[in-house]
């Protein structure tokens, strides 16, 4: 689970973390969250019963980020989450993306299926970030990238950082 800020899993959590909040009566919960945890989960305290013991933690987080979406338009703290998440891609695409130039950037994934709700912030965090990028169609998707990585890499022919097509990695960091 490390480095998955913004994921659909990570997302998931927050928004089960907020639902949570609401369950305890703590600051920072979400009524809504809740009702929809419940409706998916079961009784919330539950929870931590049915999740831990699972190899699939991460779908199973993952499940509920549509909810956290479904629930934004209305809900601040939901919209809150997705707006963090947002940011967190925003920050992965500014750390690989070169200061100069105009670099593309493609959307991929099931979790872009959420929409406006995560679209719209994810937006307005990208211009503040990469205000030089420009977002492009992707060529396939995520399993295609993937195939295409480990292929270059079995024939030795793999072209990062130099395949502007695929990804860019500084080389010297500070």
């Amino acid at each position: 689970l490390l480095g998955d800020c913004g994921s659909g899993a990570w997302i998931g959590r927050a928004g089960l973390e907020a639902a949570l909040r609401a369950h305890d009566g703590r600051d920072g919960g979400s009524a809504a969250l809740l009702a929809r945890a419940e409706e998916k989960f079961g009784p919330l305290p539950q929870l931590p019963g049915l999740l831990y013991p699972r190899t699939d933690r991460a779908a199973v987080l993952a499940s509920f980020a549509p909810e956290v979406a479904a629930c934004a338009p209305d809900d601040p703290v939901a919209a809150g989450v997705l707006r963090a998440a947002a940011r967190h891609m925003a920050e992965s695409a500014a750390a690989v993306c070169p200061a100069s130039g105009a670099p593309s950037i493609a959307l991929t994934g099931g979790l872009f299926k959420m929409g406006e709700p995560l679209l719209g912030p994810l937006d307005e965090e990208l211009a503040a970030r990469l205000p030089h990028a420009r977002r492009v169609v992707a060529d396939g998707d995520p399993l295609h990238g993937a195939v295409r990585i480990a292929t270059d890499l079995a024939r030795g022919t793999l072209a990062l950082p130099a395949d502007g097509t695929m990804l860019y990695v500084p080389e010297d960091r500070p």
